[in-house]
C-alpha cells in the first residue's frame, strides 16, 4: 500500500509543476493579447482609408490595372496562409489550415492553378509533411509582427501579381488568416486581396455624418495605382498579421486556462486517492498491531496455564 501512496504523491508533484507552467503561459498570453489588440485597432483605419483611396481611383478612371481589373479568364492564383510559429493554441492553426485547404479546393475546382505562400512554421510543417508544394514561406515573427515583416511577405506577392501568367505570374491574390472577434471568438476567414472588388467596397456605407473625400489624380490614375499597389497589399497583410497574432494569443490564453483548470481537477482527484491510500495503510497497520497484541495475549495466557 505504501508503494501506491508514493506513486500518487509523485504524480501530484508532476501535475503541480505542469500547472505552474500553464498558469505562467496563460498570464503571458493575456498580457500579449492586449498589446496585439491595440496594434490591430491602430492599423485598421489606415488600411480602410487606403482601400477607399484605391476604390476612388478605380471607379473614377477606366485604367486597366492589376489592382482593380479582373482577368477575363484567370488561370493562376496565389494563396497566402497565415499561421503561427508555435502551438499550444488549441485549434487556432488547424482551423486556418482547414480554411486554406477548402479555398484551394474551390479554386482548383474552378480550373485555376494555386501557388501557396505560408507564414508560420506550423502551416509550413503541415504542408511539408504532406509533400505539398509551397512557393515561399516566412517564420520567426508571428507573435509580434512589424510592418517590415509585412513588406517582406508582400514583396514576392506583388511581383507575382505584376507578372504575366505565362511568365509565372498570378491573376488573383487570396489571403487566409484568423480574424480576432473577441477574447472568446476567433474565426478563420479567407478573402481576395487582388484584384480589389470595387462593388463590395462601394456597398460599404460610410458612418453617419461622414463626408467622403474627393480625389484628383496627378499625374495620372495609372501612376497613382502603381504607387498604391504595394502600400495597399502591405497594409492589408500587416493588418491580417496583427489579427492573426491577437487571435493566437487569445487562443493560447484560453487553452492554457483550460489546461490549468484540468490540472487543478486532476490534483484534487489524485489527492483524494492518496488520502484514501494513506487511510487504508493506517487502517492496515492498526489491524496488524491489534492482531499482534491479541496473539501475544493469547500466547501469554497459554503459558500461564
Amino acid at each position: 500500500m505504501g508503494a501506491q501512496l508514493r506513486v500518487y504523491k509523485r504524480r501530484i508533484r508532476s501535475v503541480t509543476a505542469t500547472k505552474k507552467i500553464t498558469k505562467a503561459m496563460e498570464m503571458i498570453a493575456a498580457s500579449r493579447v492586449v498589446k496585439a489588440q491595440r496594434k490591430v485597432a491602430a492599423s485598421t483605419p489606415y488600411a480602410t482609408e487606403l482601400t477607399r483611396a484605391v476604390t476612388a481611383v478605380g471607379t473614377g478612371s477606366n485604367t486597366k490595372h492589376p489592382l482593380t481589373t479582373e482577368a477575363e479568364t484567370p488561370t493562376r492564383t496565389a494563396v497566402l496562409l497565415l499561421t503561427s510559429d508555435r502551438g499550444l493554441a488549441g485549434a487556432f492553426n488547424s482551423n486556418a489550415i482547414k480554411a486554406a485547404e477548402q479555398l484551394t479546393a474551390r479554386l482548383e475546382a474552378e480550373g485555376k492553378e494555386v501557388d501557396t505562400y505560408i507564414v508560420g512554421r506550423r502551416g509550413l510543417s503541415h504542408y511539408n509533411f504532406r509533400e505539398r508544394k509551397v512557393v515561399e514561406s516566412w517564420s520567426g515573427f508571428t507573435d509580434e509582427p512589424t510592418y517590415a515583416d509585412a513588406k517582406k511577405v508582400a514583396a514576392p506577392l506583388i511581383e507575382a501579381i505584376e507578372k504575366e501568367t505565362a511568365e509565372g505570374g498570378v491573376d488573383e491574390l487570396h489571403i487566409v488568416y484568423t480574424e480576432f472577434v473577441s477574447m472568446m471568438t476567433q474565426t478563420a476567414i479567407d478573402g481576395r486581396l487582388l484584384p480589389l472588388s470595387l462593388e463590395e467596397v462601394a456597398e460599404e456605407k460610410p458612418a453617419k455624418g461622414e463626408i467622403l473625400p474627393l480625389y484628383d489624380f496627378e499625374p495620372s490614375a495609372e501612376d497613382v495605382l502603381d504607387a498604391l499597389l504595394p502600400r495597399y497589399v502591405e497594409s492589408r497583410i500587416y493588418n491580417a498579421l496583427l489579427q492573426s497574432a491577437a487571435s493566437k494569443h487569445a487562443a493560447t490564453r484560453r487553452a492554457m486556462k483550460s489546461a490549468t483548470d484540468n490540472a487543478g481537477d486532476l490534483i484534487n482527484s489524485l489527492s483524494r486517492l492518496a488520502n484514501a491510500a494513506r487511510q487504508a495503510e493506517i487502517t492496515q497497520e492498526i489491524s496488524e498491531i491489534v492482531g499482534g497484541t491479541a496473539a501475544l495475549a493469547d500466547a501469554t495466557a497459554g503459558s500461564d496455564k
